[in-house]
């Protein structure tokens, strides 16, 4: 078998396997759902995620050792996530195959040249992880003040073992290295200095914003699957629907589109898990390369290349991505992947300079705390952004979350949807929750959600939790939010009009919204008597409509006589309920009065937990007379309305 022929079959059961995770990511009781399915592997194989949790949040999740194994074999095998595995790095190499249908040789080999815009992806790693490592000055202080004795006497060691690699020139340190250490190591005895419990390094993780899988599971989530699902109904009886996915959707067509003029566009100039992964290979063991002087320099070898790593004369090892097409094309047995050097020479280091790597460095520094100046994740929090179930404070949860939306995926009644700007500029693509569509509120008893997130920004949580149930019945029930009625829209508030909806359908037992019953006149309600007998009441009018008072929801009155039930009407005459509470009946010519009952609702505070159920029943349409807002949250104490 032809090696492209594996990398091929290779690269087709990965994106295969990306879309049956995707599939079966949906809550229900068929064997092809939920059921064990590892959906989250391919994520957890993204070391880009490990590193940012590790250095957002100082901690490694289990399943994030995953993407530990991934770094360590690309020491070994070079860059072969992104020729191998990586599902959005096959359509790349997809769209480029089809843009490059009826082109020379010549035009090929063109367009596979290296372009200086390949840096641009160092940039974006150096900025996202600068975002995630602000505050590891503060952890790494705090640790020397903790176990100083451990801290330091690891230091040491760390620099001995650095030094002896370079004395025998198994690494080279490089004056850009050392002084971006030099600089790391004086701004944290300037943070030390300044101000040691002060936050003015505000930690965001920023890494699922254009980290590929992440990219992939977003786009094909909340994009691809509700359009391809729609009249197919496989994944969802109701057509999903994703406010804010048309940006999503965009960008990923996009990059697609743009690999049909660039081969792998999105791999050569943006992608930072590429960046994370050609910064690794430098050290890789087998690697792509000439062996002999044997070549003729027909440049076949970079007809189709990939990575745009120049294999033909001193070749880019940090851009291949091991596609092996200039092994494929070789027609002189030059090219191979094997442990020596290329014959031809080669540039391990990325081409950046020592100016850029601290401009981007410094600009993730300082982005996270700029970002925070709007006071989005703490004093002008904005109260329309609710969270799901689980999820943790504001800031750790912005910590934690990569935005790869699976648990905007495997919400059952579609509530859980990404944001916009609604919460800062790095709340962009996190959760949230929108009540006003889908095929209900939040139910009560589900806990999916925090259970399929991948970094634990949503923590796994039980049903008994959620409910305040066994042990948790003392903390009561989860809160999301709290609802609140709206009085100039509500029907029974503002417009006499009877709806009990939102407390019909509040599923907190006992209930969180109640009424409290008052009686109105009805526009032009008043009417004089002609007759009356029994539980009837003839009327000098004849305007009325049949049964128009007949819906239980409206009384009579007279004088001083409390309000009796109105059972049935005629255009010139009402019939009373069978037990009229009057004493007397009205003479005629007496003036009676036509009431209506409205049962105007109210929230308790103490019970409400923010499920959305009220508002996505709601009868207004368009703004709800009753909204939930993340008031009252359980997540952060700061937002209670109630005293404990």
């Amino acid at each position: 078998m032809r090696i492209i022929t594996a990398r091929r079959i290779s690269q087709i059961f990965f994106v295969l396997l990306f879309i049956w995770f995707c599939v079966v990511a949906t809550l229900g009781e068929r064997w092809w759902q939920l059921r064990g399915w590892p959906v989250n592997w391919l994520l957890q194989l993204d070391p880009l995620h490990a590193l940012g949790l590790w250095l957002a949040t100082h901690t490694l999740y289990r399943g994030m050792l995953w993407g530990v194994l991934t770094l360590a074999l690309t020491f070994v095998l070079g860059r072969f996530f992104c020729g191998w595995i990586c599902p959005f790095g096959a359509l790349q190499q997809l769209m480029g195959v089809l843009g490059k249908k009826g082109l020379k040789p010549a035009q090929r080999i063109v367009r596979n040249r290296p372009h200086a815009a390949q840096r641009i992806k160092y940039w974006v790693l150096l900025f996202v992880l600068a975002l995630a490592a602000a505050d590891m000055m503060d952890f790494v202080v705090s640790s020397s003040r903790q176990a100083s004795l451990v801290f330091w006497g690891g230091s040491a060691a760390a620099v001995v073992v650095f030094v002896a690699l370079h004395v025998f020139q198994w690494i080279q340190v490089r004056r850009d290295v050392a002084f971006i250490v030099v600089a790391l190591m004086a701004g944290g005895l300037l943070f030390e200095w300044m101000a040691p419990q002060a936050r003015w390094l505000a930690v965001s993780l920023q890494t699922g914003l254009l980290d590929p899988i992440a990219l992939m599971h977003r786009s094909v989530n909340l994009v691809v699957v509700p359009l391809v699902d729609g009249p197919l109904k496989v994944t969802s009886a109701l057509p999903r629907v994703y406010p804010g996915s048309f940006l999503i959707g965009l960008l990923f067509l996009l990059f697609l589109l743009l690999s049909l003029r660039v081969p792998r566009f999105y791999c050569r100039f943006v992608c930072p898990l590429g960046a994370l992964f050609g910064l690794c290979s430098r050290w890789s063991i087998w690697r792509i390369g000439q062996a002999g002087d044997g070549c003729t320099h027909c440049l076949q070898c970079e007809r189709d290349c990939e990575g745009a790593c120049a294999p033909a004369e001193t070749i880019r090892i940090s851009e291949c991505v091991l596609c092996l097409n200039c092994l494929d094309r070789c027609g002189h047995g030059v090219m191979g992947y094997h442990l020596a050097p290329s014959a031809a020479g080669e540039s391990a280091s990325p081409d950046l300079s020592r100016r850029q790597v601290m401009v981007a460095l410094a600009a993730g520094l300082v982005s996270a705390p700029v970002m925070r100046l709007d006071g989005s994740a703490g004093a002008d929090w904005n109260p329309n952004v609710i969270r799901p179930p689980g999820a943790l404070s504001e800031e750790a949860f912005l910590a934690r979350c990569i935005k790869c939306g699976q648990c905007m995926r495997i919400c059952p009644t579609n509530v859980i949807h990404p944001a916009g700007l609604q919460g800062g500029l790095e709340g962009l693509w996190t959760p949230m929750l929108n009540f006003r569509v889908g095929s209900s509120g939040c139910q009560h008893n589900c806990v999916a959600c925090s259970f399929v997130c991948p970094t634990a920004a949503l923590r796994p949580i039980s049903v008994d939790e959620r409910m305040g149930r066994g042990a948790f019945a003392g903390s009561g029930p989860l809160r999301i939010g709290m609802a609140f009625v709206d009085r100039g829209r509500c029907l029974p508030w503002a417009m006499d009009t009877p709806c009990i909806v939102c407390q019909e359908n509040c599923p907190v037992s006992p209930k969180a919204i109640f009424t409290r019953e008052e009686f109105r006149p009805v526009r032009g309600g008043l009417y004089k008597v002609k007759t009356a007998e029994g539980h009837t009441l003839v009327l000098q009018t004849t305007a009325l409509r049949q049964d128009q008072y007949a819906t239980g929801d409206y009384f009579c009155r007279y004088a001083d006589e409390p309000p009796c039930p109105i059972a049935a009407n005629k255009d010139d005459s009402l019939t009373l309920g069978l037990q009229p509470v009057w004493s007397r009946l009205p003479e005629p010519g007496q003036p009676i009065e036509v009431l209506i009952r409205l049962q105007q609702p109210y929230v308790d505070p103490t019970r409400c937990i923010g499920c959305g159920v009220c508002e996505h029943e709601c009868p207004v349409q368009g703004r709800r007379a009753i909204r939930v807002t993340a008031e009252n949250e359980s997540r952060n104490l700061s937002h209670r309305l109630v005293l404990p």
